[in-house]
């Protein structure tokens, strides 16, 4: 079973990677479990970090699952947070998101979950920069539910490189 995690793992940072080159962004480096991207059309006008969980559930029938943390400088808009599922999400429920003591209630659109309010994505992303591990539960429209723990390690050296590049 830890083989096969470490080669989910492995997998999915290799297809975003290979997915981000492929929409114009260049993949800056890792940084523990974050990866660090920038859009090399428009002068890093956006920048974002990415991970994949290190441990997911129901993987068998689930597209791409990760989480990603925005810059989008031309918009004004720093620290927007998004959870990919990989699966249609039931609208009608939050997905749950805690760190520690620390509990989100994004909501679904799609296959995505959102914070409702830009002051919960930084405090999220604040969370996260101090917390150790992370788990986001999620809802199928066909009600299956699903639990991905994401590492944090690194997150706060891949904010700082993605802030660096995206200044």
């Amino acid at each position: 079973m830890r083989h096969f995690t470490y080669t989910f793992t492995l997998l999915s940072a290799l297809l975003l990677s290979w997915t981000a080159e492929a929409a114009g962004f260049e993949f800056l480096g890792p940084q523990g479990d974050w990866d660090v991207f920038a859009d090399k059309k428009s002068n890093a006008s956006v920048c974002y970090i990415a991970s994949v969980p290190s441990k997911a559930s129901h993987t068998d029938k689930r597209g791409d699952i990760y989480v990603l943390v925005t810059i989008r400088k031309s918009e004004g808009l720093k620290d927007v947070v998004s959870f990919h599922q990989g699966y249609p999400l039931d609208k009608s429920k939050d997905v749950q998101v805690t760190i520690g003591s620390a509990n989100f209630k994004l909501f679904a659109s799609g296959e995505t979950a959102w914070t409702y309010e830009t002051k919960d994505d930084q405090r999220l992303v604040k969370m996260m920069k101090a917390g150790a591990t992370m788990n986001a539960v999620g809802i199928s429209t066909r009600g299956t539910k699903t639990t991905d723990t994401y590492s944090l390690k690194g997150i706060s050296a891949a904010y700082a490189a993605m802030r660096n590049a995206c200044s």
